[in-house]
């Protein structure tokens, strides 16, 4: 009876489409052979380099398209980790301290505005300007009436 290896983790395993390859891979390696290929003969013909110039010249330009095709560190695909280099060595600042949500702080400064809008609230009632409101209250329970209290 023959043996197929089956392997455990099955996330890593990839759907092949044609020729043994992922679509990622036929994507890529079509995208490189529709730029390397004509560089190539545009090379040995019209600008007039040897054939082994044009064709180093068409393998450097065509590598960037294999190694997005073919490379993957971590799970992650080429394009991936050129993006996180970047962003780690251009985008982000070189020094980043460790900073923490303060809630207390922000309760404190919530009171202190709260303390602020009654003393405010306060000074207007006592010169007689306006009513005594209560801050936290919203309009709509301001105007609102129980019914049946005065007809009663």
């Amino acid at each position: 009876m023959a043996y197929v290896p089956v392997p455990k983790d099955l996330t890593a395993v990839k759907t092949k489409v044609l020729f043994n390859l992922t679509k990622r891979q036929l994507v890529c390696f079509s995208g490189g052979a529709l730029v390397g290929v004509p560089l190539f003969f545009l090379l040995k013909g019209p600008a007039g380099f040897s054939a082994g110039a044009a064709s180093l010249c068409m393998v450097l330009v065509m590598l960037p398209f294999f190694l997005t095709a073919v490379y993957e560190k971590n799970g992650l695909p080429m394009e991936k980790i050129v993006r996180n280099i970047v962003r780690v060595l251009f985008l982000r600042p070189k020094q980043r301290p460790y900073q923490t949500n303060n809630f207390y702080a922000v309760l404190a400064r919530q009171s202190q505005l709260d303390k602020e809008v009654r003393r405010i609230v306060g000074k207007k009632a006592k010169t007689g300007h306006e009513a005594v409101i209560d801050p936290r209250r919203e309009a709509s329970d301001r105007s609102r009436r129980r019914k049946g209290a005065t007809d009663r």
